[in-house]
């Protein structure tokens, strides 16, 4: 035996793709929200309701 062949089919990769770039978005807005939080502790920039 040759080894493990795994295929994927266009189907495939195009969920895992999309997977991966919600991932990153998700990742993005996460970390706009917490960058502002640790902003308005430091009191750089208004606390607002934003």
């Amino acid at each position: 035996m040759s080894g493990l062949v795994a295929y994927l089919d266009p189907g495939s990769g195009s969920m895992i793709l999309q997977a991966i770039v919600g991932g990153v978005a998700a990742a993005a807005v996460v970390g706009k929200l917490y960058w502002r939080r640790f902003l308005g502790f430091l009191r750089i920039r208004k606390n607002d309701d934003r």
